[in-house]
């Protein structure tokens, strides 16, 4: 169905148009606008790219008068995972804490939200939301990310999140597809891999994913990992039985393929980006995610090149190539129609929690999202500055470690004289030193993965059992404590209906 016009500017331009790089600052550099004049379609933006929303909409503003119809993607996923609040913690809660509400109204209402804060700002395609179904409670990369456990719950929350944000003109990106939840690996780190049969993957991983199709989202994105029963050779972003076979001939998805960031080491340790790349368009995919951490000028020629070397070769059909690049055109015709009638503006409201209609969904939903566990003994809520102790896991590559996460800073707001420290490693001790006589909260984060932090947690609680504990990652563990509070997910506004409740205002 594609018309060909062969010559080498075209090619080029192909190449170009199907990738979607990266870049370092908060302004463009010359280097991004000039590709941008030469057929590059899409630009990533990350947390180092956002200080504020005025900021972040001239930014787009800038990319834009180079070329009005050039996609900007964002990963904002809402709770663990914000690039919009970086350095603050987001205003939503994620995906686990919508998903343990179970109430799509809810999920719809978070995701046309934060929807309308993207589109004010000019980002029109969010690599979101992630569909895994996190079946694997040790899973260090999905966890929170995901909706829960059961394939039906993330389906249905799935496409609420894409009717969301597509009803105020933001492309949705389902990810991880086939299905990221059942591993134990960090995709970043290495190539996870999932040793189960057909059976149980369609009933389990794809089922959230065919919900999205059949919903509309206009995106998917390919994950980096090797599922045996499909494709025992290569992970699914690059193997055409998974992205040609089922993805677009059995679940029948015309839309944006978009592969998972290429510098991730399940595919970069193995292949390269340069081959990856061409492996993954070939495969199947439309457009190159990259950008996380190679994002610079040369890793874009270098792409570019491999790609048109590649056509050159006979290694990857021009025909394919001229495919994904339409595709990625298409995608950009639908955004730009919705810029064009102001899809998600709300005339004069800015991009700050509670100066716009419906803004403080996050916090409700993160209210709702709460389970409070009394313990044996009455509790008495916290009513002079406590000491927080803060037992902190190493982040994954996704969340990263610059994004504040837990309750002190909102206990602080109401019981001002709290006093925290985070530990990594550590024992009870050390934080029953320097708590001294102050009442103590104890925040854990995915407690049954860690055992370092159970036998903290052990000793905190023998020790002072009035303790108040917040869980803010999976709610795996036995609550335990005076107060156990699960918030599930570490998002500012979660922490913030945790200080509620500690304070007795919210429980």
């Amino acid at each position: 169905m594609t018309t060909l016009v062969h010559g080498s500017d075209t090619l080029t331009r192909d190449a170009l148009t199907v990738l979607q790089p990266g870049f370092v600052g908060t302004t463009a550099p010359d280097w991004l606008l000039r590709r941008i004049g030469e057929g590059l379609s899409s630009v990533g933006l990350f947390g180092r790219n956002i200080v504020t929303p005025e900021q972040l909409t001239a930014l787009t503003a800038q990319l834009r008068a180079e070329r009005d119809d050039v996609l900007v993607a964002i990963d904002e996923e809402g709770g663990d995972v914000t690039r919009l609040e970086v350095k603050q913690g987001s205003s939503f809660p994620g995906n686990y804490a919508l998903g343990s509400v179970d109430d799509v109204e809810l999920t719809r209402a978070v995701a046309r939200e934060l929807g309308r804060r993207l589109a004010q700002c000019g980002v029109d395609l969010n690599w979101a939301p992630s569909a895994d179904v996190n079946s694997n409670a040790e899973n260090p990369v999905i966890g929170v990310r995901s909706f829960g456990p059961d394939p039906d719950l993330v389906a249905r929350h799935t496409v609420a999140y894409v009717d969301g944000l597509q009803g105020v003109g933001v492309a949705a990106c389902t990810k991880h597809f086939p299905g990221h939840g059942d591993t134990n690996v960090d995709s970043h780190d290495a190539l996870p891999r999932i040793d189960v049969d057909l059976a149980t993957l369609h009933a389990r991983e794809l089922v959230p994913f065919r919900a999205a199709v059949a919903a509309g989202t206009k995106a998917v994105m390919s994950a980096h990992i090797l599922l045996s029963a499909l494709d025992p050779h290569r992970p699914a972003t690059l193997s055409p039985q998974i992205l040609t076979g089922l993805l677009r001939q059995e679940l029948g998805f015309e839309g944006l393929i978009v592969t998972d960031g290429m510098e991730m080491q399940a595919v970069s340790a193995t292949y390269g980006i340069e081959r990856g790349s061409v492996l993954a368009i070939a495969a199947g995919a439309d457009a190159i995610c990259v950008g996380g951490g190679l994002c610079d000028e040369d890793t874009v020629l270098r792409l570019r090149d491999a790609l048109v070397n590649a056509v050159r070769t006979g290694e990857l059909p021009e025909e394919r190539l001229a495919d994904a690049a339409a595709r990625v055109r298409a995608l950009a015709v639908w955004t730009q129609a919705h810029r064009a009638r102001g899809a998600g503006s709300v005339p004069g409201a800015a991009v700050q929690e509670g100066t716009a209609p419906g803004a403080d969904i996050g916090l409700v939903a993160a209210r709702r999202a709460l389970r409070v566990t009394r313990g044996e003994r009455p509790y008495t809520p916290v009513t002079s500055a406590p000491y927080v102790a803060s037992f902190t896991p190493v982040a994954n590559f996704a969340v990263g470690d610059e994004t504040p996460w837990g309750i002190a800073a909102e206990l602080e707001r109401l019981l001002p004289g709290t006093e925290t420290g985070s530990y990594d490693e550590t024992t009870a001790d050390t934080a029953l030193a320097a708590a001294g006589e102050r009442r103590v909260v104890a925040v854990v984060r995915d407690l049954h993965r860690h055992p370092w932090m159970i036998r903290a947690l052990d000793g905190l609680l023998a020790a002072r059992p009035d303790t108040v504990v917040v869980e803010m990652g999976l709610n795996e563990a036995e609550p335990r404590g005076a107060l156990h509070i699960a918030t599930h997910g570490a998002a500012r506004v979660c922490g913030r209906a945790a200080a509620e409740a500690v304070v007795g205002t919210g429980a």
